[in-house]
């Protein structure tokens, strides 16, 4: 089943198991949306044909005689396998080479006949194909895996061997409560079996995400007979040690009397008054309509 066909039917199923939790049929209609008529329809398509009778079904007919002839199909098949990299106009312009005319569309309506038309889904066909057949892989499918490989590890995707091999820890915001101030969330997943544990606290420091460590992962991880290697984060502030501590209503008093006077100002000297070199002019004294001023002379020597 397709990622979009999930999407589909999951306000269906849900509609159904809200209302087996809720053991009342109008009240998740209510809350739901739906009316009970079509809650009702929903559950005796899935009584008759279980899950996939709620995926909607398509009016369109399909006309075998717009499609490819078998032959070509089964090529168009084979090459990707053979070449799980490729495009569909690389693909198209390869099998004209060998005498094969199909075009770029037409490859791509094979691939989705047969669930090939991403490049993911052809490296697991390939996978499958040597399994079963047990045949060597070529140059070409050696280095489409390990494209695959180098792809997944620059998007994030890592490899664990074990539970308890690598956790992923994050601090969410959750919002805020009148009286109480910011919640956040502290989350844990091993990245491994998935398992999750979550927490709420009141602020966002280095201590809360240690508490739910040791509070919570460490001692399930202990019953289990396991221990946890390393820890993944997004270099928060609340997982570094260098984080200054939080001004709350009870440390105010004390960081307010710890708090030093302000610094003397110290002026740096200039680029004048440290360089060697210094001029000494004369100063000269007129008298101009009985006034004094002092003036500068134009006659200055280097010393």
């Amino acid at each position: 089943m397709s990622s979009v066909q999930q999407n589909v039917i999951k306000h269906k199923v849900g509609l159904l198991n809200l209302a087996a939790e809720l053991g009342n049929v109008s009240r998740a209609c209510k809350v739901m949306g739906f009316s009970r008529d079509t809650f009702y329809r929903y559950r005796s398509a899935v009584e008759s044909g279980g899950i996939d009778a709620l995926i909607d079904a398509n009016r369109r007919k399909p006309n075998p005689k717009n499609r490819v002839e078998e032959a070509t199909e089964m090529a168009v098949a084979a090459f990707a396998i053979e070449q799980p990299a490729f495009g569909q106009v690389r693909v198209s312009n390869e099998l004209r080479k060998r005498g094969i005319f199909v075009s770029p569309s037409g490859v791509r309506c094979v691939w989705l006949r047969r669930d090939l038309e991403s490049f993911k889904k052809r490296l697991l066909a390939l996978e499958r194909h040597v399994v079963e057949t047990g045949g060597v892989l070529t140059e070409a499918q050696v280095s489409a895996l390990e494209k695959k490989q180098d792809d997944d590890v620059a998007h994030g995707e890592i490899e664990t061997a074990h539970p308890g091999y690598l956790g992923s820890q994050d601090t969410f915001y959750v919002g805020t409560i009148k009286g109480v101030g910011r919640i956040y969330q502290q989350s844990f997943i091993d990245t491994y079996s998935k398992w999750a544990a979550a927490k709420l606290y009141t602020s966002k420091t280095p201590i809360t995400g240690a508490d739910l460590l040791n509070d919570r992962v460490l001692p399930f991880l202990a019953e289990q007979g396991m221990g946890l290697i390393r820890v993944l984060t997004d270099r928060g502030t609340e997982y570094s040690a260098n984080q200054k501590p939080m001004i709350t209503s009870s440390t105010w008093p004390l960081m307010t009397l710890s708090t030093p006077g302000p610094k003397p100002i110290i002026r740096k000297p200039t680029a004048f008054a440290s360089a060697s070199i210094r001029l000494s002019c004369k100063s000269s004294t007129r008298s101009r309509s009985g006034a004094r001023y002092t003036g500068q002379s134009k006659s200055c020597k280097l010393i």
